[in-house]
């Protein structure tokens, strides 16, 4: 199988430029699913750390580079929404974020909130002993005693510990950010939530401060965020 990605078949969400070169290095396995932008872009095309993929190795053997708390030595592992990187030997922390037109960008964050990162929640189900397994947006899956948590909802946990340091449900009122659509990148507050009757989408209705005055999408497109996610601060 081959280890190159057409760039004009690419992902809209990766953040490359589509006709300078033919081909740029394919995903590997891992969590986002097709969304998942290699390590290698992020490192060589966004932030211009390395210029090839074998400088890219070399940083990565070296331990230097951490998505998640993690150590990570694979140049094509996914990276997507709400994961962080973290570059201790530059103290330089950042949480990849929904741009315009859905493409992945960076924000630059501090180490503390650096240490937690932010889940959707996909899917619940309770397990054998009473506890719940929640699925969050990137296929990562918790274990936790506490039920109250349902889908829509937004988790922050600690990178290290696995645990769940904070909540936001999914209701009206909720800061949410859109992470796809036409509407990639924007921030507003939830004012409406309209169930669908048959298979469709529910429908969201978000409102803005100033001249922006809101928009509408569906359900699946946001994700709850907390205001400090707007300023780089910390997540709790």
């Amino acid at each position: 199988m081959s280890n190159h990605q057409k760039r004009l078949s690419a992902p809209n969400s990766w953040p490359i430029e589509r006709k300078e070169q033919t081909f740029t290095v394919k995903a590997g396995a891992g969590p986002h699913g097709e969304s998942g932008v290699p390590l290698l872009i992020v490192l060589r095309d966004v932030l211009g750390y390395v210029d090839s993929r074998k400088e890219a190795r070399y940083a990565l053997d070296h331990g230097s580079v951490l998505v998640n708390g993690k150590a990570v030595s694979d140049e094509a592992r996914p990276v997507g929404m709400f994961d962080i990187l973290a570059f201790a030997e530059r103290e330089e922390y950042y949480r990849v974020f929904p741009g315009e037109g859905g493409r992945l960008s960076l924000t630059p964050i501090d180490e503390e909130a650096a240490s937690s990162r932010l889940g959707k929640v996909d899917g619940k189900t309770q397990v054998a002993g009473g506890d719940f397994q929640y699925t969050l947006h990137d296929g990562t899956t918790l274990v936790s005693e506490d039920g109250s948590y349902a889908g829509g909802d937004s988790l922050v946990v600690d990178n290290e510990t696995k645990e769940v340091v904070a909540h936001f449900p999914y209701e009206e009122g909720a800061l949410v950010t859109a992470v796809a659509g036409s509407h990639s990148g924007e921030i507003g507050t939830v004012e409406e939530i309209t169930v669908s009757a048959g298979s469709g989408d529910n429908a969201v209705s978000v409102s803005q401060d100033g001249d922006d005055g809101g928009f509408e999408t569906i359900e699946e497109y946001v994700v709850v965020i907390d205001e400090n996610f707007t300023d780089g601060g910390d997540d709790e």
